[in-house]
């Protein structure tokens, strides 16, 4: 429905479309009139929504760093599993991923050529040189945030610890790639590019998502791509960025058996890092990391 330009902003800052959104909405139009796909008011969050979805972050981060503190050689995945639930419950939120579509548990544990969505299991014992992604996503409040890191078990081989390194990296470049105005294409392009600089391959087929008032949102956050592509980014949008690294194929496969967990075709390690992020006026926010 049209906004006429005397009635209330559709953003819910009560003032008039005409003192509020309408020159933000004409610019996005302008590039809806290039041919370029823009994000639906839909996509964009309020302030409101934003203060919400830090304080989910805030909660989100600190079960990592919780994580980071305990997790050792010798301790099971469900074992981070337990505390990942316990942590988020003391602090009256919600595990999004327990029961999501059938998901079994409170958190994703991914070992060595596990791509994503590892299911925690009392007989899987984390041993020295292994690489595991541990991703948690967490409601508060109705408002979702997601987040992985990756965490190096003892002493690893110096393989893996660069591909868990340039993962980072890629993700850090990623991050500097969301500007206001420029698009979901710059940051797969830099991606892309640092991963297969270091001849590691990105996974093509899974990405980031928007998130926020729902676990999975537009936009698809796609970690291959060409500068000046995709759909626009502006102001008030929020997604993951979260590449999957593999040291060998692109290729993989989901298990058959549980239906979840992703696989590197090759057998080769893997390795994903994950942020939250909110587009604003000077650049991105870091909303869990």
């Amino acid at each position: 429905m049209k906004i006429g330009r005397n009635d209330p902003c559709w953003c819910g800052s009560k003032k008039k479309y005409k003192a509020c959104h309408i020159a933000f909405d004409e610019k996005i139009n302008s590039y809806a009139q290039k041919g370029f796909p823009v994000p639906s008011h839909a996509i964009l969050k309020t302030p409101a929504q934003l203060e919400g979805i830090r304080e989910s972050g805030k909660i989100n981060t600190a079960i990592l760093y919780m994580v980071a503190e305990k997790i050792h050689a010798g301790m099971s995945t469900e074992e981070i599993n337990t505390l990942v639930h316990e942590f988020t419950i003391a602090h009256n939120a919600i595990p999004a991923t327990l029961n999501y579509k059938g998901y079994p548990k409170s958190v994703c544990t991914s070992i060595n050529n596990e791509v994503c969505h590892g299911i925690p299991d009392a007989n899987r014992i984390l041993k020295n040189g292994d690489i595991i992604n541990v991703d948690v996503t967490t409601i508060y409040n109705g408002y979702y945030a997601d987040a992985s890191r990756m965490f190096c078990i003892g002493e690893v081989s110096p393989e893996a610890k660069k591909l868990v390194d340039v993962t980072k990296e890629c993700l850090e470049l990623g991050l500097k790639a969301v500007k206001p105005w420029g698009f979901l294409g710059d940051i797969g392009a830099v991606i892309q590019a640092h991963a297969e600089k270091h001849g590691y391959s990105v996974v093509e087929n899974i990405g980031g998502h928007g998130v926020g008032l729902s676990f999975h949102e537009e936009p698809y956050v796609c970690h291959i791509g060409k500068p000046n592509t995709g759909m626009l980014l502006v102001p008030g949008m929020v997604f993951t960025i979260e590449p999957m690294i593999n040291a060998g194929t692109s290729e993989v496969y989901e298990d058959a058996d549980n239906g979840w967990t992703i696989y590197t075709d090759d057998g080769s390690l893997s390795a994903q890092w994950e942020y939250t992020v909110a587009v604003t006026e000077d650049g991105a926010e870091i909303l869990t990391r």
